[in-house]
């Protein structure tokens, strides 16, 4: 389970959590110009954008979580368990795996439109990467400056639609997620008024009272509209510094602490990591559920021109600054 948001204070942020009760030993990881990028149906791409994010690296193979390119454009792909259908070999299109996908995109994207043009020619299909690595059921949001976009590969087809809140989670689909928020309409970061009745005396007892009935609960529905209130609502800041903390402070509100959501195996899920990319200046920023410090890693301060993997394990310690 996991929630992605795109949000523009004074230039472009976009990142995710990560929830689940185990983790593949992901690390940032960049993508190069000249690293060559393998498809299983399509043309090796020797040449391209310069891509970092969080990645499982297998086999010398970037599975990218969440990432963003040398241009600004970011994307993430999250779990859409019992909705996502991927198809078959489709001769008339341009066959792409779901664990490719995102670096098909990205690798020759600037924007949200070059990005469309590719996914109309788009057929997901069905293959897993690996007999270990079957194929993962998600959807996916992408975004530039401008606007962002979901995409999800079901059984009537590839239905791209525009996410004009920015925000992501799991199920249901989008075109439901987004039209829940009709019912919290008059959730209000502002004091409320009195409009249950004018005969009754009834008067606000506490701050924050305009926001009552936001879900509280860990579900992906709930956290969808608990982003988008929390995103739509949130201040505006005008250094990047105040701007990287906002960010983060609202994806605080999603966050899953361990032992609040336990499966029937008996484990339980986590925030294993918390992403923001700062697509101005190319910087990946993140923390983990052990490690609260935010930790960045400049891709521009890396050789964007060679033909290796550029890897970062996660610091997973917990860095504590003792003031006296």
């Amino acid at each position: 389970m996991c929630t992605a948001i795109s949000y523009n204070s004074e230039s472009l942020y976009f990142g995710r959590t990560l929830d689940n009760d185990f983790s593949y030993s992901e690390e940032v990881t960049v993508t190069p110009r000249n690293f060559p990028l393998l498809f299983r149906k399509q043309e090796t791409i020797n040449q391209h954008f310069a891509i970092i994010g969080m990645a499982y690296v297998c086999n010398n193979y970037p599975l990218y979580y969440d990432a963003m390119n040398e241009y600004g454009l970011c994307m993430a792909g999250l779990n859409f368990v019992g909705n996502a259908e991927y198809k078959k070999i489709n001769s008339d299109k341009d066959n792409i795996t779901h664990f490719e996908l995102i670096s098909w995109i990205l690798c020759q994207s600037k924007t949200i439109e070059e990005a469309r043009n590719l996914l109309e020619r788009i057929n997901i299909t069905d293959e897993a990467f690996s007999s270990e690595l079957p194929p993962a059921q998600l959807h996916w949001i992408i975004a530039d400056k401008e606007k962002a976009i979901t995409v999800e590969s079901v059984k009537e087809g590839l239905k791209i639609y525009n996410n004009p809140v920015g925000v992501l989670t799991n199920n249901p689909g989008f075109n439901e997620q987004i039209f829940s928020l009709n019912n919290y309409m008059h959730l209000s970061a502002k004091e409320p008024k009195n409009t249950f009745s004018d005969k009754l005396d009834l008067r606000k007892y506490s701050r924050g009272m305009g926001a009552l009935g936001l879900p509280g609960d860990l579900s992906s529905q709930s956290r969808f509209i608990r982003a988008s209130f929390v995103k739509m609502n949130s201040a505006q800041y005008g250094t990047k510094e105040e701007s990287i903390s906002q960010f983060f402070h609202i994806m605080n509100t999603v966050e899953q602490p361990a032992g609040c959501c336990v499966l029937d195996n008996g484990k339980y899920e986590k925030t294993i990591y918390t992403s923001c990319c700062d697509t101005e200046n190319g910087i990946y920023y993140y923390t983990t559920y052990q490690n609260r410090q935010i930790t960045g890693i400049n891709m521009h301060k890396e050789n964007l021109n060679g033909k290796e993997l550029i890897r970062f394990p996660l610091i997973n310690s917990e860095q504590i600054n003792m003031q006296n």
